[in-house]
């Protein structure tokens, strides 16, 4: 007997038991009329949010954590006026984006600002790029500022200037030291994904309601989402396990 005439079976038993009741629940939530392929066409979708979202969060971190650290790390008496503007700029923009719920500023990028736009995924994904990049910045400007200030004289010691000083012996030295909070921002930002669904941004959650909605059992469809968000995170903690054990393993040598 194959799982759809075990399904078949089960559905019609007056007085099923539990675990047969669990069977038919669990069987319309993923195999009936092929529904596990929805669940997969929304996890394709938020693994390409999350690497746009992850793009936009890491250009505009390191920029805004480089224009602040630049502007914190001027000599006395040496200020760059235009740099201090910049840096108000930037200064504004975190404190925004981390003093307002992620929630709410999906909400106005979708409902106010992009309101006639049909793309609410992209929509979806520029707001958790834009919402990373405030939390990137701060992680990224903390490791800077932890650094010897001796290495950044060195570099210009040796004819560098200071994009290339920060490029070559800066931020490789600090990367390492916030790799930990990085991998712990973008694992965040995985898991945010799932509120774009609000503004019907068509990741896992989105379908797992469209599936409620058919079978009116809230349940399994949620239960299946946090395994796959679950799965998803594990993966990802394991590579940024590797990747730290392999930089451990250089600085050995």
């Amino acid at each position: 007997m194959d799982l759809a005439q075990l399904y078949e079976t089960f559905k019609g038993l007056e007085n099923p038991s539990i675990w047969q009741e669990f069977y038919v629940k669990f069987y319309n939530a993923w195999f009936f009329e092929d529904r596990w392929m929805s669940y997969f066409r929304g996890l394709v979708t938020t693994i390409e949010v999350t690497v746009i979202a992850l793009m936009i969060g890491v250009i505009l971190g390191v920029l805004v954590a480089t224009i602040r650290t630049a502007h914190d790390q001027q000599r006395p008496g040496s200020k760059n006026i235009l740099l201090g503007i910049v840096n108000l700029i930037c200064k504004i923009y975190v404190t925004i984006i981390r003093g307002t719920p992620m929630m709410v500023q999906l909400m106005i990028m979708g409902f106010v600002i992009f309101a006639s736009s049909r793309e609410a995924t992209l929509v979806g994904a520029l707001a958790l790029g834009i919402n990373s990049g405030a939390y990137v910045a701060e992680i990224i400007r903390g490791g800077l500022m932890s650094l010897d200030p001796g290495q950044m004289e060195a570099g210009r010691s040796l004819g560098l200037g200071y994009l290339d000083t920060m490029r070559f012996i800066v931020i490789p030295q600090a990367f390492k030291a916030i790799l930990p909070a990085l991998g712990n921002e973008f694992i965040v930002l995985l898991k945010d994904t799932s509120l774009i669904s609000v503004i019907a941004g068509k990741e896992i959650v989105y379908f797992a309601r469209a599936i409620i909605t058919k079978t009116y059992e809230p349940m399994f469809p949620y239960l299946i989402t946090a395994v796959m968000y679950l799965i998803m995170v594990l993966i990802f903690t394991w590579l940024q396990t590797k990747l730290e054990r392999r930089l451990r393993q250089s600085d050995r040598r």
